[in-house]
Formats: C-alpha cells, sequence, structure tokens
C-alpha cells in the first residue's frame, strides 16, 4: 500500500507549480479535445450498446 508522507503545504506547493506551467489552450486544441472525448462518448455507447445486444439475445429477453 502506497502511503504518501506529503504535508498541506507540499501539495498546495506542488497545485502551484502545475497552474504556473499550464496555459489556456488555443481554439484549435479546444477543438480537438472536444472531438477526442466525444468520440470516447460514442465508443463507450456503442460499447454498452453490444453488450446489452449480447446479453439480451443470450437470455432471450426482449430488452
Amino acid at each position: 500500500m502506497l502511503v504518501s508522507k506529503m504535508g498541506l503545504s507540499d501539495s498546495f506547493r506542488s497545485m502551484g507549480k502545475v497552474l504556473k506551467l499550464s496555459r489556456k489552450p488555443d481554439f484549435d486544441e479546444l477543438k480537438l479535445s472536444i472531438k477526442i472525448c466525444f468520440i470516447g462518448l460514442i465508443a463507450v455507447g456503442v460499447f454498452g450498446f453490444i453488450i446489452q445486444l449480447i446479453a439480451s439475445l443470450i437470455l432471450g429477453t426482449g430488452g
């Protein structure tokens, strides 16, 4: 089991470093991120639909 010995001040310092390195994405990066999220959402939905379809065929229920 991994136990972190990082204190509260160390956590805030680490968060500050991340915020200093971060920047606002331009429109193209934002558009690409949205496309990737939607593709992932559709893929998960299709995968769930296929599992539901297979389960209903195996169990013989209409849905």
